[in-house]
Formats: C-alpha cells, structure tokens, sequence
C-alpha cells in the first residue's frame, strides 16, 4: 500500500472513530476547521498554500500531507508547491528541511498516483 492510500485510510479510520464519540468541542472545532477551507475572499488554492506553508513551519507531517493531498486535488503544479516549500524553509528555517523532504517525497506519489488513475481511465 502506497503513502497516499495509507494516510488517507487512516485519517478517515480515526476521523470516524473520533466522531462516534459524539464530543461537541470536537465537532465543532472539526466543523470550524472544515468551514475555514471554503471559498470565501480567498480561493480554495490559496488558502490550501496558506495551510501548507503553516503546516510545515509548525512541523506537522500529517497536516503536510493533508494539505498536499488537497492541493493535487485543486491542481496546484510542483513550480507552485515549491514556491511554497522554499516560503516555508525561509521563515522556519533549517529544521523544516526534513518535513520538505517528506513533502517532496509525499507530492511524488501523488502524483505517480494521479498519473496512473489518469493511465486507468483511459
């Protein structure tokens, strides 16, 4: 199983299992993080860029992840996501070099895997 599927699964495995247990605070911070992502004054790209770039200056691979999944999705191009990496290792610096790394290794497989569901289609 590929990086994409497994993180995908996995989110969806405990996203479900965190909502049966039916915790308002969660729901709602769920739900407000859900409507923070819709378009609005800004457009779904840029505010997924702008998720992307704070997801890797605080660190958090499987928000890097998300948000790179959901950039292929909008049909960002690697010139863009690099644009984005190189912003995000400018204000956090050196450390965040290893979270570009899996980024960079995370966006290849998404897009091998877009690539062949492209190939499958046809």
């Amino acid at each position: 199983m590929d990086k994409v599927k497994a993180f995908n699964d996995y989110r969806a495995k405990m996203n479900d299992r965190i909502m049966q247990e039916d915790n308002k605070v969660l729901k709602r911070f769920f739900s407000l993080d859900n409507q923070a992502y819709t378009e609005g004054a800004l457009d779904l790209k840029t505010k997924e860029l702008l998720g992307l770039v704070a997801s890797m200056v605080l660190r958090c691979d499987d928000c890097i992840s998300y948000h790179l999944g959901t950039a292929h999705e909008l049909g960002v191009t690697t010139k863009e996501v690099f644009e984005v990496f190189s912003i995000a290792n400018l204000i956090g610096g050196s450390i965040c070099i290893p979270h570009t790394r899996r980024a960079v290794e995370f966006w290849d497989e998404l897009h091998a895997s877009g690539e062949n569901r492209q190939k499958n289609s046809d």
